[in-house]
């Protein structure tokens, strides 16, 4: 049973690019898949010769994108696409924002302080047709072998190599063209010759036999970089390679020494934080190369550093890995399992489960040397139905092989493991009893909620240990002792920056009149929270009184009993009219509601039975619907708010038993305000002393603010078939506190809102804006927040989201458009924010603003942290205005515009991180997961229905169809209130 070496533990995540085109006015309708690499050569000749004034990538063909870095700003990427940059696109004001008061901030950035001197070559790489490109572990062992290297002249010239398609020599080769064989069985006999061992036996001779080119493709000009960052000249293709070499140099060393996955890299031998589950967690260090304005206000690059959390599996024997993936149970449980499953097998959840170990990488070691392969799958048989025959083809069980040969005898009932390798072209299938799981390798399934929270509080630091860890970090990169760096002559800075920050002024925020104190404290206000008890929510439920209501009190383990029950709603009357709640009281029930049991056994009848029971008792329709739930159930969840949503097109909150037994008045308070704004309340209103400085005319010109999320299925099994959500919410009032939302599935991992849901969707908002706020004008302004896309998608956003937004202000009857202006806000970013002064565990203050040390050389973008974080280190969110038509809005007023309605956030007694337009598109995103066609607590899978859509991820091009959501009910109101809060 022994083979060559298989792969090594770590199988670097393929990484997949979207092309950002959308995919027409469909939302079943997605972007094709895209080859991981194709192979351009056939093998068996030199290939044509290539002039030295091509590009090694032609960065518009989709699958070459993977290779341009990072941060290159929205002007970077549309050269990478071949688009012409925008003329449009919003400058770095030529000052900064000086409202407010000035702070000192330090950050995890390091400046380049030189860059290379000497010439680069740049050199294309592929393979011959007998090489699969796409296997990445694979491609790195050819380009590491003997025979490479000493074609290549490895010791002379240091490569930097991208493990793709790109390769940097600082010398020349004597040809334009080299075609290298390689010889991977020779290279592993003589390997086992040096050490010692036997051969592995006869193997095919031409099998693992390739063929590698490297082709010149031009010089690397440092001088058009440093013109670029000048503002001298224009970004080019040029600038690009030159950025993606220096990334990929400062990244080659550390690959080399530490376990890589991506940009980030993990010691081997740091300490593990055990998640469950056979899953561990342990630090590492991230890093960035890119262009900024740095904190001496001068343009040229800089190396971001952080703290990267990782996710691997245990080094363990993968029989353990099994019984711990499975609630610990036994390996007789297991086998228990096992054996039901193999009943139905195609369809069993057991051989779903085990997904999970596709791919990873083991060690045999019944076997001396250990021998290593990777998972395919389990296979539906154990020891004693897995067959093989032997090398005098005679046939024989698992169990028999093993105990003849090795002396060992395999345990039973439990699946045996098929691997990727191959044996005299039939497939290799080994027991558990014999595999050890490699170290080091990332896990990359979806965390369960145990391992979540697991990871939270191992994630979770304050600002004095991220920041030991960011420079522990800086230690093990290295940069000083770095041969690489040496060689091309770059050279980093290890001290970090330090800017000048600007701490922007609070809002005002404002309760009803009759609040004991209608304003909130300035202190209250900086240190980012303040308390509700005492206070009038600024706009009740007036139009929206609670009159017929119920509550629905689930049984079963830890219910709540019918006293405990009735003392909650009491209590939540007691309340919420203290806060200015409307309960219009009945003439024979007064403002008590319905109590009453529900069992989960009845299914949807639980609810129904409920609503009718409310409906009776006050002979009218109910406007509001309590559910007390005995444990957070997902499931049970998404069952009550479907039915009410869909079926009864009534708001509902649902709340844990355990905190309506205690009924405190704060987490009462809380419940209120979520209940006010689903019946059209407010908590409060950021009025601003600011803007009417800054722009007189802003408060007065009609303004919509659209706030926009696109949300794909977690990593795991079935997320190939799951639906992407996309959500769009747009402010309905003049204060924008208040947001109507719309979901709709968008296709299977579609980035771009599709047309047909902006048409539909955002068109239905925007007629309801123009006929109850404009007086059937369009608003003159709209600002649109979009989060979640990458620089590659920019452009997208533009030319497909905010046209489609504008054909449908025409289609409603709008002589001229609104002007727009587009801010995209990314919060999954490394910037962090170590203030000289902060609050009580140093983290920044809100409204901390920062311009300069990590922002684009060129291009209007910034960050800012609009909150306080309760627990670890603050993560400020990355703003970036793409689009400011007529400079309608100034810088200053959209910094202040944005961090103001952080303070107004609907549900909470303190500022949030992210502007409410685009939070209120996470909520309702998720909350929509309830609304799925095929089931209540369905993730959104494939029906018959919609045209053919094909994966925009992975290699898959089979066809996937996303059926839309229910549809909430048009004639109930429920759409025109906050139903997802």
């Amino acid at each position: 049973m022994g083979g060559p070496s298989k792969r090594r533990a770590q199988d670097e995540k393929k990484s997949s690019s979207s092309s950002g085109n959308s995919s027409g006015r469909s939302r079943d309708a997605t972007e094709r898949s895209v080859p991981k690499s194709i192979p351009r050569l056939d093998g068996n000749r030199d290939p044509v010769t290539v002039g030295t004034g091509s590009n090694a990538v032609d960065y518009s063909r989709p699958q070459d994108l993977k290779n341009i870095s990072e941060a290159l700003g929205y002007a970077g990427w549309c050269i990478a696409r071949g688009l012409e940059i925008p003329g449009e696109l919003p400058r770095r004001p030529a000052k900064f924002n000086a409202v407010g008061k000035p702070v000192n901030v330090m950050l995890n950035t390091f400046n380049v302080d030189k860059f290379p001197a000497q010439m680069v070559y740049q050199y294309d790489v592929s393979w011959g047709s007998s090489t699969d490109p796409t296997k990445r572990v694979l491609v790195k062992k050819i380009w590491h072998s003997k025979a490479a290297k000493d074609a290549l002249g490895e010791s002379d010239s240091l490569w930097i190599y991208d493990g793709n398609k790109l390769a940097w020599s600082g010398k020349r080769l004597s040809r334009d063209e080299f075609r290298v064989e390689v010889d991977l069985d020779e290279e592993e006999a003589q390997d086992r010759a040096a050490q010692g061992h036997k051969p592995r036996g006869v193997r095919d001779s031409g099998k693992n036999k390739h063929k590698l080119y490297v082709k010149f493709t031009r010089k690397l000009d440092f001088s058009s970089l440093q013109t670029f960052l000048n503002g001298q000249a224009a970004y080019s293709t040029e600038c690009i390679d030159t950025i993606n070499f220096l990334d990929h140099l400062m990244r080659q060393g550390p690959g080399l020494v530490y376990t890589q996955i991506k940009k980030s890299f993990f010691q081997r031998g740091e300490t593990r934080f055990d998640l469950g589950g056979g899953v561990e967690a342990f630090k590492g260090v991230f890093s960035s190369l890119r262009p900024c304005l740095n904190d001496k206000l001068q343009k040229g690059l800089t190396v971001n550093v952080d703290v990267a959390n990782g996710t691997f599996w245990r080094s363990q024997p993968l029989g353990r890995a099994l019984t711990q993936s499975f609630g610990n149970c036994t390996p007789q449980q297991f086998a228990a399992r096992f054996q039901e499953a193999q009943r139905n097998w195609s369809h069993h959840m057991l051989k779903k489960d085990l997904r999970r170990f596709k791919r990873v990488g083991v060690t045999a070691t019944h076997v001396t040397p250990h021998v290593q392969y990777t998972i395919e799958e389990f296979a539906n048989k154990d020891v004693n139905e897995a067959t093989f025959k032997d090398k005098d083809g005679i046939e024989l069980t698992l169990r028999q092989y093993f105990q003849k040969k090795y002396n060992l005898n395999l345990m039973t009932g439990v699946p045996v493991v098929k691997m990727t390798k191959k044996i005299r072209n039939s497939p290799v299938y080994l027991p558990v009893d014999v595999l050890q799981i490699d170290p080091n390798q990332r896990y990359n399934t979806k965390l369960s909620d145990t391992q979540t929270s697991n990871m939270i509080k191992f994630a979770v630091t304050l600002p004095r240990e991220r920041w030991a860890a960011v420079m522990h970090g800086v230690n093990l990169l290295g940069w000083q002792q770095d041969r690489f760096l040496k060689h091309y002559g770059l050279q980093i800075n290890p001290n970090p920056a330090k800017v000048k920050a600007v701490l922007l002024p609070p809002p005002q925020s404002r309760f009803g009149a009759r609040s004991k104190q209608a304003t909130v404290d300035a202190r209250d206000l900086l240190q980012g929270r303040w308390r509700l008890d005492g206070r009038v929510f600024a706009l009740p439920n007036t139009d929206r009184p609670i009159k017929a209501w119920g509550v629905c009190v689930v049984q079963g383990r830890n219910a709540v009993p019918p006293e405990a029950a009735k003392k909650f709603a009491q209590e939540f009357i007691k309340i919420y009219t203290a806060h200015g709640g409307v309960i219009q009281p009945h003439p024979q029930h007064g403002t008590t509601p319905w109590i009453g049991p529900g069992n989960l056994a009845d299914g949807g009848e639980m609810i129904n039975k409920a609503f009718q029971n409310t409906g009776n008792r006050y002979q009218s329709r109910p406007s509001l619907m309590f559910f007390i739930v005995n444990d957070r159930n997902i499931e049970v969840y998404r069952r009550i708010k479907k039915s009410m949503d869909i079926r009864f097109g009534v708001v509902s909150q649902v709340i844990q038993s355990k905190h309506a037994q205690t009924a405190s008045a704060q987490y009462i308070s809380n419940v209120c305000m979520k209940v006010n704004a689903k019946l059209g309340g407010a908590t409060n209103v950021a009025i601003s002393q600011v803007i009417p400085k800054l722009n007189p005319k802003g408060p007065q010109t009609p303004t919509m603010v659209i706030g926009a999320d696109v949300s794909h299925p977690a990593p795991g099994a079935g997320s190939g078939e799951a639906a992407s959500f996309a959500a769009i919410t747009v402010s309905n009032d003049a204060s924008f506190t208040r947001y109507w939302a719309e979901v709709q599935t968008n296709g299977h991992r579609v980035e771009m809102v599709t047309t047909s849901n902006i048409e539909e969707h955002f068109g239905h908002m925007a007629k309801n804006w123009m006929q109850r706020l404009g007086k059937g004008q369009p608003p003159k302004r709209v600002i649109y927040i979009r989060d979640g896309v990458s620089e590659g998608q920019y452009a997208a956003v533009l030319n497909e989201e905010v046209r489609d937004m504008k054909a449908v202000f025409a289609r409603l009857g709008c002589k001229e458009a609104p002007t727009f202006c587009v801010m995209i806000a990314g919060k999954r970013h490394h910037i962090r924010f170590f203030p000289d002064q902060g609050d009580r565990n140093k983290n920044p203050l809100p409204g901390t603003l920062v311009e300069s040390g990590c922002t684009h050389p060129h291009e209007f973008d910034f960050y800012l942290c609009s909150h306080v974080a309760i627990k670890g280190t603050a993560r400020p969110i990355h703003y970036q205005c793409i689009l400011n038509e007529g400079g309608a809005w100034q810088a200053a007023e959209i910094q202040q515009f944005l961090f103001e309605h952080s303070y107004q956030y609907i549900r909470s007694t303190t500022p949030v991180s992210l502007h409410p337009a685009v939070y209120y598109a996470h909520l309702a995103a998720d909350r929509a997961r309830a609304h799925v066609s095929d089931s209540p607590v369905s993730s959104g899978k494939k029906e018959a229905q919609g045209q053919e859509a094909h994966s925009s991820t992975g290699s898959s091009n089979r066809v996937i169809e996303v059926a839309p959501l229910q549809a909430m009910p048009a004639n109930t109101g429920i759409r025109e209130t906050m139903w997802y809060i």
